[in-house]
């Protein structure tokens, strides 16, 4: 039997026996002899064979098929979940995540959106769990671990599980991906790497708090929040964070010189902040720099005043500057230098300029100044002198 096939673009011709036609039941066309024509359009052949089989796969695989509509269905409402989060729901979004993950758990994106509203809600040991189920299905998902790292220090004190994360997130290699012009992924790589070495600083500085009846352990992780702090510095370049608490361990450590430049590498970067001034002024206390200490804790002061106005942090400052103006007084020369201070602003005041870092400055320029003011280090030089006679 000669069977001619066609579909919309060629045309084969096979010989079959006529016994293999009528099993298969197919109509075919009579011609004189042995041999009949057939004429069978592939693609509705082929169709027909795609839906029986998919039929059959059904039932011989029917948790696949079950998983995989179960999987469409909880993407569905993890996304209504994402779109009540966006509109601030939080409970609703909550009901939408809870929902989808149910049926599709896999899903380490919600379970890392849920744990960040469990701790908008404060619910802290939930929201480590949701971490911990994103971190379960996506063990390289460096977001869920340092969200995870946060909690747990900050608020749950355990900082070994966090500096664990931490580990975990700078043992993992990513695949760089450099696009010229159109794509890189080194930076965001490089920022996560930072950020871990300064989670773990602050992990180990805390622990190092609660060690205080241990001499040497709290030592020991203060070294470690050190080590972990100048990692960060390096990749964090412009990072006031790190460089401050960096400066913070320094001065807890007994390494003044150290702490004092990173002091001032953190005012530079950020120098309306007062925290940074106000440590640096007791640095300069302790050193028995006394001057330097005012001129610090006077910007500290002015900083606070215009964040809080009163409040008992204010008066703290205050109460440490005057501490401060004593000893400036107690020196041979305190007393005229601080008279000095005050009347070259007082003649500035009464000739409509001001007076700032001991320059006269127009009123229309007084903001700049003040900012260059607050953001020079003029303690560096003593820091620098001791580093020289070392």
């Amino acid at each position: 039997m000669r069977i001619l096939w066609h579909n919309c673009y060629k045309v084969v011709t096979i010989n079959i026996p006529i016994h293999t036609c009528q099993f298969w039941n197919i109509s075919i066309k009579c011609k004189r002899g042995e041999y009949f024509v057939l004429k069978i359009r592939l693609r509705k052949f082929f169709s027909f064979v795609l839906i029986v089989a998919f039929i059959a796969s059904i039932f011989i695989f029917p948790q696949w098929y079950k998983k995989q509509v179960n999987k469409v269905r909880g993407m569905y409402f993890v996304a209504k979940g994402d779109k009540a989060l966006r509109k601030v729901k939080f409970q609703k979004a909550i009901d939408y995540y809870l929902y989808g993950l149910r049926l599709y758990p896999e899903h380490y994106g919600a379970w890392l959106n849920l744990g960040n509203i469990y701790v908008a809600f404060e619910d802290y040991y939930s929201a480590v769990d949701a971490y911990e189920n994103a971190i379960k299905h996506n063990p390289h998902y460096v977001m869920a671990r340092m969200n995870y790292g946060i909690i747990s220090a900050e608020k749950l004190g355990d900082f070994d599980g966090a500096i664990n994360q931490y580990k975990e997130i700078l043992g993992i290699r990513r695949k760089l991906v450099y696009i010229p012009f159109v794509f890189s992924n080194l930076r965001s790589y490089k920022t996560n790497m930072g950020l871990a070495y300064y989670n773990m600083g602050v992990a180990y500085r805390q622990k190092s708090i609660y060690a205080e009846h241990d001499y040497n352990f709290q030592q020991h992780y203060l070294r470690e929040a050190i080590k972990a702090y100048e990692e960060a510095v390096k990749i964090l370049k412009k990072d006031y964070d790190a460089r401050y608490n960096l400066a913070l361990a320094y001065q807890l450590n007994g390494d003044y010189n150290r702490a004092g430049l990173a002091y001032c590498n953190a005012i530079e970067l950020a120098p309306m902040n007062y925290e940074a001034h106000y440590n640096l002024a007791i640095l300069l206390r302790h050193l028995k720099k006394y001057k330097e200490a005012y001129s610090e804790m006077e910007k500290a002061n002015t900083l606070i005043a215009s964040k809080d106005g009163i409040s008992n942090r204010q008066r703290y400052v205050f109460d440490v500057m005057n501490d401060v103006t004593k000893l400036v007084l107690m020196e041979e020369d305190g007393s005229q230098w601080l008279m000095e201070k005050f009347n070259e602003e007082m003649d500035a005041s009464n000739a409509g300029m001001t007076y700032v870092n001991g320059k006269l400055v127009a009123s229309d320029d007084l903001d700049k100044a003040m900012l260059k003011n607050f953001q020079t280090c003029t303690a560096r030089t003593v820091f620098l002198d001791d580093e020289d006679e070392d």
